[in-house]
C-alpha cells in the first residue's frame, strides 16, 4: 500500500508543474511578458536604446556626405531603411493603412511617404483614444435603443451636466438628444421664413380686446395679393414700399400693437390681496391633451377665454435655422394640461390672442423675456395681463432663480433636466420629452399662488413690492423682437466681445468671413454657429491658410457648409493676405478715436506735425466722424495705395513730406491734408469734409481781406485830409492855429500806428526814379579812413566796448606786444575802425 502511495505521488508531481505552468502561459500578456507593466517598461527600454544609437549616427551635413561615399556605409544605409519600410508598412498593414511606402517616385516620394506616416498616426492615435474612452467607461461605440424616428444620442460628459445623486456615489449624466436627417419643418410653413436683411415688422393683422384701435397698415395688410410688382421681393420690403406708397407713419409701423392697452393696465384688488394657494393634481391624474389640429386649437382658446389665470412655457430651437424656431407650447389650467405642435399649427396660432390679449385673463410665465419676443416672431401672439415668476423669484432673493430651484423649493420636485438640449423639432415626440415639457407648467400655477403668498409676507402685508412685480412683468410684455441686422460695422462688435487683436490682413479676413457667414446663413436657413461657429472663424482669420486644405484644418469638426463652399472660402483668405500687413493696436481701434475715445487735447486739425497725409483726419466737434469711419478710412486707403507703394515706400514718403515746410502748420489752411483717392471722391465722407474745410479757409481768408482793404482805406482818407491841411497851411505862410471845433465836427486824432500804416502804402507805391540824387562826399569827414584815432568819447558805446577791453592803455615807451602773432602783417592795426556803424559818414 505505501509502494502504491508512493507511485501515486510520483506519477502527481508532474502533472501537478505542468499545469503550473499551464497557467503561467494563461496569465500571460503576450509571449515573454506577464503583464502591462512588464510589457511597457520593455517598451520604453528599446525606444530608449533606438534614440541613443541613432544619436551616434553621423549627423547631417558634411559628416554625413563623407560616410556616405563609402560603398559599404552605403550599402548599410539602404539596407537598414529597407528594413524600416517595411516593418512601417506591416504596422500600417495591421490598423487598415495604405502601406505602399517602396512604390513611389524618387523625385515626390519622401513627400508621399511623409503624408503616408502623417494619415497612419491619426488613425491610431484615433484608436488609442476609442480605446481609452472604454477603458473610462465612455464607449463611443456604443447605441442605445430608442423610439422609432430617433438618431442615438451622444453621451455629454462634462463638470456641468453631472447630476448627483444622494442614494449612490455615482453621477448621472445627462444625453444630448440631437436628430439628424430629419425633415426640415420650413419646408412645410405656409408663409416662408423672412431672413432679409430688413427690420421686422408685427405679424397682427386682427386685434382682440382692443382699446385703440389696430393701425389701418396692420388691417390692410391681408390686401397684399393685389400688388403683384411686390411679390418679387421679401415681405417686410413689401410692406415698407407699400407703407412709403400710402405715406403712413413709420412709427404705426414698427411700434407695439398693444402699447395702450399694456400702458392703461390696471392690477385688480384681488391680485395684489394674499391668496390661498391651490394645491395642484398629481401628474397621473391630471389630464393631457396634445392639439395639433385647427378645430382642437380653437376649442382650447374657448376654454382658455373662461379661465382667471393659466401657465404657459415654450419650446424653442434655434441651430438649424438663422432666426429660430418654436417647436412647442405648453399650457397648464388647474385641472388639465394642454401641448400646442406649433409647427403644424404656426400660422393659426394667432387664433389664441384673445386669451393672451384678455386683461381679466393673468398668464403665468417663468423667464418670459425671450417667451415674448418668440411669440412675436412667430405666430404674432401678445401678451397682456403677464405674470414671470422669475421677476418674483429675484425680488424675495433666492439662493436661484430657475425653475428647477422653484420646483424643489416649493413643490418638493426634481425635475428632469435630461432634455434640456433635446432638438424639439423631432415628430413624434417620445414620452419621455412629452413628460418633461408637461412639467414646466403643471406645477407653475401653485408656485405663481406661493411667490404672491411670500411676496406680502415679505414686505409685512403690504402690496409694495408685488405690485413691482407686476410692473416688472408688464415690461416684459412691452418688448418687441427685433430682426438681427447686417451692418458693414457688425463684426466690430464681435471682433470687441473676443478681445483681438489682428493686424489689417487678418482683420480683414475677419470682416470677410463675417459677411460671408451672414450671408450664407440667411440664404440657407440656418444658424450661423452652423455655418461656421465663431472659435473657427478667429482660427482661420489668424492663421490665413495659403490652401484650401489649411482651412478645413482649421476646423474640427469641419462644419458641412465649410466643406461645401471650401473654394468660396479660400478666395476670401486670398483676398485678405493680399491686403498690406499693418499692426493694428487694440487701443487705436478699441479706445481710440476710432471709437470714440478721448481725444487729445493739444491738437488741432490743423497741426500736421505729427499727421501724414496717409492718416485720417481727426476730427472733433461738429465735424465729427462715425465710431468707425477713420479704421474704414485707413482700409480704402491702403486698398488704394498697395499696388503703387509698399509700406517702407509710405514710411519714406511721410518722413519727406514732414522736411518739406517746417512752418507749414502756421501758415493758413488752403488744403486739408487727407487721403487723395478719398479727397475727389464726391460719395465719401472725407469729401463733404475737405470741401467744408476749405469753404471754411476760404471764408476767412476773404474776411481778413476785406479788414485789410478797409484799414488801408481809411489810412489813405486820413493822409489825405493831413495833406491838404498841410499844403493849405503852407500856402497861408502862417503858423496854423488850433480853432475850437463845434460838437458835431468832434472827430478822433489818429494814432501813431494808423499814421505809420498811411505812411507806408505812399513810400511804398510813390517811388520815383527821377528823385534820385548822388550823395556828396565833399561835406564828409575822410579822416577816418586814414587811421587816426578819434577822441575817447565820455559816454557809454557798447558797440567799442569789446573793441576798447582789447586794446588797453600802455605808458609811453613801453611797447605793447599782446597778441602781435594773432594778427596779420598786410594792415596795421588801428589805421582803419571797420566794421561800426557809427563811424561811417551820415548822409
Amino acid at each position: 500500500m505505501a509502494s502504491s502511495k508512493k507511485k501515486d505521488l510520483k506519477s502527481s508531481g508532474p502533472k501537478d508543474s505542468n499545469s503550473d505552468t499551464n497557467d503561467e502561459d494563461k496569465d500571460e500578456l503576450c509571449p515573454g511578458f506577464r503583464d502591462v507593466d512588464a510589457f511597457v517598461k520593455h517598451g520604453f527600454g528599446a525606444v530608449l536604446s533606438a534614440t541613443k544609437a541613432s544619436a551616434g549616427l553621423p549627423q547631417a551635413g558634411d559628416e554625413y556626405d563623407f560616410y556616405r561615399s563609402f560603398p559599404g556605409f552605403q550599402e548599410f544605409c539602404e539596407s537598414q531603411g529597407d528594413k524600416l519600410l517595411h516593418c512601417m508598412s506591416q504596422i500600417m498593414q495591421h490598423h487598415g493603412c495604405r502601406s505602399h511606402m517602396r512604390d513611389r517616385n524618387k523625385l515626390t516620394g519622401l513627400e508621399e511617404r511623409f503624408d503616408l506616416v502623417v494619415d497612419s498616426n491619426d488613425v491610431i492615435l484615433e484608436r488609442v483614444g476609442i480605446l481609452l474612452d472604454e477603458a473610462d467607461g465612455v464607449n463611443r461605440s456604443q447605441q442605445p435603443v430608442m423610439p422609432a424616428g430617433f438618431q442615438p444620442p451622444k453621451i455629454v460628459v462634462s463638470s456641468w451636466n453631472r447630476k448627483g445623486s444622494s442614494s449612490s456615489s455615482r453621477s448621472e449624466t445627462f444625453r444630448l438628444l440631437h436628430a439628424k436627417n430629419i425633415t426640415r419643418p420650413q419646408l412645410k410653413f405656409k408663409e416662408k421664413v423672412d431672413n432679409s436683411n430688413t427690420p421686422f415688422i408685427p405679424k397682427i393683422f386682427i386685434k382682440p380686446n382692443a382699446v385703440k384701435p389696430l393701425p389701418s397698415y396692420f388691417t390692410n395688410k391681408q390686401m397684399r395679393k393685389e400688388r403683384p410688382e411686390d411679390l418679387d421681393v421679401p415681405a417686410a420690403l413689401a410692406d415698407f414700399i407699400h407703407q412709403q406708397r400710402t405715406q403712413e407713419h413709420v412709427d404705426d409701423m414698427f411700434a407695439h400693437p398693444y402699447q395702450y392697452e399694456l400702458d392703461h393696465l390696471t392690477i385688480p384688488e384681488n391680485l395684489l390681496s394674499k391668496p390661498e394657494p391651490q394645491m395642484y393634481k398629481p401628474v397621473a391624474e391630471t389630464k393631457l391633451s396634445f392639439v395639433d389640429t385647427l378645430e382642437d386649437l380653437v376649442a382650447l382658446n374657448e376654454k382658455l377665454c373662461k379661465l382667471s389665470e393659466f401657465a404657459v412655457d415654450l419650446e424653442h430651437h434655434s441651430y438649424r435655422s438663422f432666426l429660430g424656431l418654436t417647436c412647442l407650447m405648453q399650457i397648464s389650467t388647474r385641472g388639465e394640461d394642454f401641448i400646442i405642435d406649433t409647427l403644424e399649427l404656426r400660422s393659426e396660432m394667432y387664433i389664441l390672442n384673445e386669451a393672451f390679449t384678455d386683461p381679466s385673463i393673468v398668464k403665468v410665465f417663468h423667464g418670459a423675456d425671450s417667451d415674448i419676443e418668440w411669440l412675436q416672431r412667430d405666430f404674432g401672439l401678445y401678451v397682456v395681463n403677464l405674470f414671470d415668476t422669475h421677476q418674483a423669484s429675484r425680488a424675495l432673493n433666492l439662493a436661484r432663480h430657475s425653475l428647477d430651484h422653484l420646483l424643489k423649493h416649493f413643490c418638493s420636485v426634481d425635475s428632469d433636466k435630461r432634455y434640456q438640449l433635446a432638438d424639439w423639432r423631432v415628430r413624434p415626440l417620445p414620452d419621455e420629452m412629452v413628460q418633461y415639457a408637461r412639467t414646466d407648467t403643471h406645477y407653475l400655477l401653485y408656485i405663481y399662488d406661493c411667490v404672491r403668498v411670500q411676496l406680502l409676507d415679505f414686505n409685512h402685508g403690504q402690496p409694495g413690492l408685488l405690485q413691482s412685480v407686476w410692473n416688472k412683468s408688464r415690461s416684459i410684455s412691452l418688448k418687441k423682437y427685433v430682426k438681427p441686422i447686417y451692418t458693414e460695422e457688425s463684426y466690430l462688435e464681435l471682433q470687441r466681445k473676443q478681445k483681438k487683436s489682428f493686424n489689417t490682413q487678418q482683420l480683414t479676413a475677419f470682416r470677410l468671413l463675417f459677411a460671408w457667414r451672414d450671408k450664407l446663413a440667411r440664404q440657407e436657413d440656418e444658424s450661423t454657429g452652423y455655418v461656421l461657429p465663431t472659435h473657427m472663424m478667429i482660427k482661420i482669420s489668424e492663421e490665413l491658410p495659403k490652401e484650401p486644405q489649411g482651412i478645413i484644418a482649421c476646423c474640427n469638426p469641419v462644419p458641412p457648409l465649410v466643406r461645401q463652399y471650401i473654394n468660396e472660402l479660400h478666395l476670401l483668405v486670398q483676398e485678405a493676405r493680399e491686403m498690406p500687413l499693418l499692426k493694428v493696436r487694440k487701443d487705436e481701434w478699441q479706445q481710440g478715436g476710432c471709437f470714440g475715445g478721448p481725444e487729445v487735447p493739444l491738437f488741432g486739425p490743423h497741426d500736421t506735425s505729427r499727421v501724414s497725409e496717409s492718416d485720417p483726419p481727426q476730427i472733433s466737434a461738429d465735424g465729427k466722424l462715425h465710431a468707425h469711419l477713420c479704421f474704414l478710412l485707413k482700409e480704402v486707403e491702403i486698398k488704394d495705395d498697395q499696388e503703387s507703394s509698399s509700406a517702407a515706400q509710405m514710411k519714406a514718403r511721410r518722413i519727406i513730406e514732414s522736411f518739406e515746410n517746417p512752418f507749414r502748420m502756421y501758415l493758413p489752411s488752403t488744403d486739408v491734408h487727407v487721403n487723395k483717392n478719398a479727397k475727389f471722391d464726391p460719395s465719401s465722407k472725407i469729401f463733404e469734409i475737405s470741401k467744408r474745410w476749405k469753404l471754411q479757409s476760404v471764408e476767412q481768408q476773404q474776411t481778413e481781406l476785406e479788414a485789410k482793404k478797409k484799414a488801408k482805406q481809411e489810412a489813405k482818407e486820413m493822409a489825405k485830409k493831413q495833406t491838404g491841411n498841410r499844403e493849405s497851411s503852407n500856402a497861408g505862410g502862417k503858423k496854423r492855429e488850433r480853432v475850437d471845433s463845434e460838437v458835431g465836427d468832434l472827430t478822433p486824432k489818429p494814432s501813431k500806428k494808423l499814421m505809420k500804416s498811411a505812411e507806408k502804402p505812399q513810400k511804398t507805391e510813390v517811388t520815383p526814379q527821377d528823385s534820385f540824387k548822388p550823395f556828396d562826399y565833399s561835406q564828409s569827414d575822410l579822416k577816418v579812413f586814414a587811421g587816426n584815432t578819434s577822441k575817447d568819447n565820455t559816454q557809454f558805446d557798447p558797440n567799442r566796448q569789446a573793441h576798447d577791453f582789447k586794446r588797453k592803455k600802455t605808458p609811453k615807451g613801453q611797447k605793447n606786444n599782446t597778441g602781435a602773432g594773432n594778427r596779420s602783417m598786410s594792415y596795421l592795426p588801428g589805421k582803419s575802425d571797420r566794421g561800426f556803424r557809427h563811424n561811417w559818414p551820415k548822409r
